[in-house]
This record gives C-alpha cells, sequence and structure tokens, in this order.
C-alpha cells in the first residue's frame, strides 16, 4: 500500500489535471448505482435541467446541502453573486422536495466579516419558500484561534422545513449519559426530576452538538484531499431525524460522499450531484469500498491509490509536494 496523502484538491490546479483521467464522469453525466438505488450527477445544482436529468421526476423527503460557502471568506467570489447563486439551488431544492420534506444546509459565518455569508443567507431565505426551524451549532473539537477573539470551534447547519415533514425525535439521543439531577420543572402541580420525565438515560443533542468529532486523518473515514468534510455521525442523525428506510435524500454537493454514505448505511436511497468529476468519482468510489471492504474511508491511503501505483508522473507529483518519498511507501505494490 502506498501511504500518500493528496493535497487539497478544489485548489491544486496539477492534481487536478493529474486525476481528471481517472474519473468516469463527464459533466453531465449521471451514474446509476448497479443496484438501483443511488444517483451520482457531474451537474450543476443551480441549472434546473440538469437536476431534473438526475431526478427523473422522483422527488426527495430530506436535502442536505453542503454550499463551498469559503469563497466568501477566502474572497474568492462577491457576496451578492454568492448569495444569488445559492438562490437558484435552493429555488431547485423546493422544486425537488416533496411536499412534506426538510432541508438542512452547512454554512459558514466569518466572525471578522459580519458573520458572512450566514447572515446574507439567512435574509435570503426569507423568501425561499421553506420555513425556518433550527439553527443547530456542531462543537469542532478543533478550531482555528486568535490571541484577540474568542476561538472559532463553532460549525452552523441550519434547518428548513416545507410542509409538515416527518421527524424521528429518537435519532436526537445521543450516547451521553445523563449525570444533572434537579427537581427543575413543575409537572400537574409536583417538581419532577428530569430522569424521571425522561424515557432515555441519554441526553438529547438539542440544537448545540457536541458529541461529534471533526475529521481528521486518523479516523477511518478520512477522505484526504476533501476540505472540510463532515463528519458521517452528523450526517447519520439527519439522515435517522427527517427521512425513513428506501426514501431519497438528496445532496446537491457530493465531496466526498458522506451523505450518500449515510443513505446506503441506514438503507435510504441518495441522489447527488457535484459540479465536479474528481469528486463525484471519489464519491462514487467510497461508496464502492464500502460495500468491497467495510471501510467508511481511507485512513491510510486515498480513493486513489491504485492509480498513484501505476501513473510515475502523478507519484512524481505527490512526492514533490507532499514531501514523500519512495522509501516512505510502505507494503508492497
Amino acid at each position: 500500500m502506498i501511504n500518500f496523502s493528496l493535497p487539497r484538491i478544489d485548489s491544486d490546479k496539477k492534481i487536478r489535471d493529474l486525476l481528471l483521467p481517472y474519473c468516469r464522469l463527464k459533466n453531465g453525466e449521471v451514474w446509476n448505482d448497479p443496484t438501483g438505488k443511488h444517483k451520482v450527477g457531474c451537474l450543476d445544482a443551480s441549472d434546473n435541467s440538469y437536476v431534473n436529468k438526475l431526478m427523473n421526476n422522483e422527488k426527495a423527503v430530506l436535502a442536505i446541502h453542503d454550499p463551498p460557502y469559503n469563497f466568501v471568506a477566502f474572497e474568492e467570489r462577491d457576496l451578492k453573486n454568492f448569495i444569488e447563486w445559492c438562490r437558484l439551488w435552493i429555488k431547485n431544492s423546493y422544486l425537488h422536495l416533496t411536499e412534506n420534506s426538510s432541508l438542512y444546509i452547512w454554512l459558514g459565518a466569518d466572525q471578522n466579516n459580519h458573520f458572512q455569508p450566514l447572515s446574507d443567507f439567512m435574509a435570503m431565505m426569507r423568501t425561499s419558500g421553506f420555513d425556518s426551524r433550527s439553527f443547530i451549532t456542531m462543537r469542532n473539537q478543533r478550531g482555528y484561534g486568535t490571541q484577540k477573539n474568542w476561538m472559532a470551534v463553532r460549525q452552523e447547519l441550519l434547518y428548513y422545513t416545507k410542509g409538515k415533514p416527518y421527524f424521528n425525535v429518537e435519532a436526537e439521543y445521543t450516547d451521553i449519559p445523563k449525570v444533572l439531577r434537579g427537581y427543575y420543572k413543575v409537572v400537574n402541580g409536583k417538581e419532577t426530576e428530569n430522569f424521571e420525565r425522561s424515557k432515555s438515560e441519554f441526553i438529547r443533542a438539542g440544537n448545540v452538538w457536541i458529541d461529534i468529532q471533526q475529521v481528521f486523518y486518523r479516523m477511518e473515514e478520512n477522505v484526504n484531499g476533501c476540505y472540510a468534510q463532515k463528519p458521517l455521525k452528523a450526517i447519520n442523525r439527519i439522515v435517522l431525524a427527517s427521512s425513513k428506510k428506501n426514501e431519497i435524500v438528496l445532496d446537491f454537493f457530493a465531496h466526498s460522499g458522506t451523505t450518500l454514505l449515510a443513505s446506503e448505511i441506514n438503507e435510504r436511497r441518495c441522489f447527488t450531484l457535484d459540479i465536479d468529476p474528481i469528486f463525484c468519482e471519489i464519491t462514487i468510489r467510497r461508496l464502492e469500498n464500502f460495500r468491497k471492504n467495510g471501510k467508511l474511508g481511507w485512513q491510510n491511503s486515498n480513493p486513489f491509490e491504485e492509480e498513484i501505483k501505476k501513473d510515475g508522473k502523478l507519484r512524481k507529483y505527490l512526492n514533490e509536494t507532499i514531501g514523500y518519498k519512495e522509501k516512505e511507501v510502505v507494503g508492497k505494490e
């Protein structure tokens, strides 16, 4: 096995050029799961003709979107243009969700720039047709620090609904045991302890998630090269809370394929797309790797391990960029 990490794929043009020949989808194409469950499209979420191609007249009960909001924070895209682009794929989400459905959106808030793009995005959503339901915060175990401000360790997740969707409250319970005791509420004239009123010995996540580990390189689910990969546990929670078995989950920004994998594990169908053929390929390979090996990701390798073994140019570039040398190849090729 070659123990190569990948550089950040979305910002390294050279690695993109080297990996593109190994991607099975081109722009406008859709991969259909051989089992008939899932679809992956190399499509533009802001173009409804593309989304129609993916959905083929079917509708989802749940959408989970993780748009590339860092474009604004890194000043790579104008805020106004970003919000107008968001308006397009939000409209397409509404069109392809059932009458009673749920929408979750991961979004960032730059605390040094008026909390953009989160603040303008939330304002835009007022006219989207969706109803706001919750503002969820996931606490990252690592953050970016400063000596002159509070360390940023939060990840924002917006929850909206269309109509009156299903919600499975049992999915909200964590694996953290209850330890707090106290008589703090009167029920039917009697002071009751929190243990008496709850059916579970574990605390509920509520809208502050502190029990989920941010993905890093030592975790099995790691897909290196994918910046800001979302934890599988978080997506599992959303899928279990807002959908039922065999229903369709929609994801407009496949990235590392976490929504697809969560849908596979929890017996849902996932229709996902990404405008980037490399992330489409990673998404498909992650599902195939799970089905073949039971692995959630590539803890000590990457999705293109076999190509790196055979492609001298690719291996040479990674040697030069990442700093790995042939002596650091472990095992046998």
